[in-house]
């Protein structure tokens, strides 16, 4: 944006409205916290049927129940988790002290940290704008929403149902392009999160530097998924199908490729088409299967499959009906691609899945390590050797064992990836903590200590010193 821009003091008004509510009352109540979640709640239940109509006009095609179950009930689940727990989140921590001051007493209290930004993605739009709310509205803090321009109905509608349930001074949306989330990111936000690609979150953490604003940044990169050699094909195949298919593989946490034992290879193919077409027959399957959403993203999933045809790859395509509307892809399975290839050199993002042969699971583990840190990993064994194993000798975001997608649903659990997958983690009090100030506080109860060792110094100090200083 151009210095002196509309929009861009529009940005800025917004959250100057915001922090002088939040310098106002800087510590919100228990009921004032609650009210706040309850309000989400009643979004939810009482705009359900908008919420998933207009999410299926801006994929081309989304199944109702995909919207339903990956987005409204995890929030539903999130929100009385929250208020369960709330209470006891804002209670002061109280924490130790050492044998020399035992006349003080110490506690850290979580405050809120002011007005938060989230810059939401298009793939899970509403889980993605409200999540982050909840945790950041149970913080105490007030928030500003920019949502996806890949989606422009539901980014409207969001902006309207927001506006319907809290004052601007609360929550607001921010609507608008690529400059506007350029200008949005640059704003002197008390903690900024932002879910997307690496590449864009890298901009971003230059963006909110010049701020010294605190970001959290959920990422991405290419989640694996092991099937060790002692793994059940069938019942990891329902389990990957699942993960890989839902939202048409538009999923940051979706399984992105899978290693699976060299011998076993062909048969773990079948299983997985198999698979594949027994959740999505004829009969339903273009009413419950997800479009893609942009051309751009659309051309770049064909040029992907099209690069590994022309270099002679095995493709498998399962036999699926397709959506009449939209941008549809069928799901395709990729076997054994070159390493060097754009599908196994990019997150995916889409209903395609390589699939890769190893000849011993400590070559699947070190397929693993040489790549660059994912925000999933996914392991299917009976073996309790072979889970301690794998935990042990690799590094992600998050796991799900003998399953896919689950780690993100509990909420108890932090959520986060690690390096060019993520930094910082939320969720429950997890995400509580990430956006509140831990104020660290230290109070004299009877007789300070240091009393003891202030000048003129002599022989007591010496003493002291010897005992505070022992190894």
């Amino acid at each position: 944006m151009r210095e002196g821009d509309p929009a861009d003091t529009h940005l800025a008004d917004v959250l100057a409205t915001q922090r002088a509510a939040f310098e106002a009352d800087p510590s919100p109540s228990l009921a004032i916290r609650r009210d706040r979640l309850d309000r989400i709640a009643r979004l939810l239940t009482e705009r359900a049927e908008e919420i998933c109509a207009v999410v299926s006009r801006d994929f081309g095609h989304r199944s109702v129940h995909e919207t339903t179950m990956l987005e409204i009930v995890p929030l539903m689940s999130a929100l009385r988790h929250t208020r369960a727990h709330l209470k006891r989140w804002m209670k002061p921590e109280r924490r130790g002290r050492s044998l020399e001051f035992l006349q003080l007493s110490n506690w850290v209290q979580y405050q809120p940290v002011g007005v938060v930004g989230i810059m939401v993605p298009w793939n899970y739009p509403i889980f993605l704008a409200l999540g982050p709310l909840i945790d950041i509205l149970a913080a105490g803090n007030r928030a500003i929403i920019k949502p996806s321009e890949l989606l422009p109905q539901t980014s409207a509608r969001l902006a309207r149902l927001i506006a319907d349930y809290f004052a601007p001074e609360e929550v607001t949306v921010i609507e608008g392009g690529v400059e506007v989330a350029s200008a949005f990111s640059a704003l002197p936000f008390d903690h900024l999160i932002f879910t997307g690609s690496t590449a864009v979150g890298k901009k971003v953490m230059a963006a909110a530097a010049a701020n010294l604003t605190p970001v959290t940044l959920e990422l991405g990169g290419k989640s694996p998924t092991i099937v060790a050699p002692d793994c059940d094909h069938a019942s990891a195949a329902r389990d990957i199908v699942f993960g890989k298919m839902m939202n048409a593989g538009q999923t940051c946490i979706a399984p992105d490729y899978v290693l699976v034992e060299r011998s076993r290879l062909d048969q773990f193919v079948g299983t997985i088409v198999s698979e594949i077409e027994r959740c999505y027959p004829h009969r339903i399957s273009p009413s419950q299967y997800t479009g893609i959403v942009g051309d751009r993203a659309y051309r770049r999933l064909l040029d992907a499959v099209q690069e590994c045809r022309d270099r002679g790859v095995r493709l498998v395509a399962a036999d699926i009906a397709l959506p009449q509307t939209g941008a549809s892809l069928a799901p395709t399975l990729v076997v054994d691609p070159p390493i060097d290839c754009r599908l196994m050199e990019e997150e995916i993002f889409g209903p395609i899945l390589p699939i890769i042969p190893y000849d011993t699971l400590d070559d699947a583990i070190a397929f693993v390590r040489a790549r660059p840190r994912p925000l999933a990993l996914y392991l299917f064994t009976g073996s309790s050797e072979t889970e301690r194993k794998v935990l042990a000798n690799t590094i992600s975001g998050n796991v799900t064992v003998n399953g896919t997608l689950l780690h993100v649903a509990q909420n108890d659990l932090p959520f986060g990836g690690i390096g060019p997958s993520g930094l910082g983690a939320y969720h429950g009090f997890d995400g509580f903590k990430r956006f509140s100030h831990p104020r660290g506080v230290t109070k004299v109860r009877i007789f300070n200590p240091t009393r003891l060792a202030m000048p003129p110094y002599g022989r007591l100090t010496g003493i002291l010193a010897k005992i505070m200083g022992r190894g």
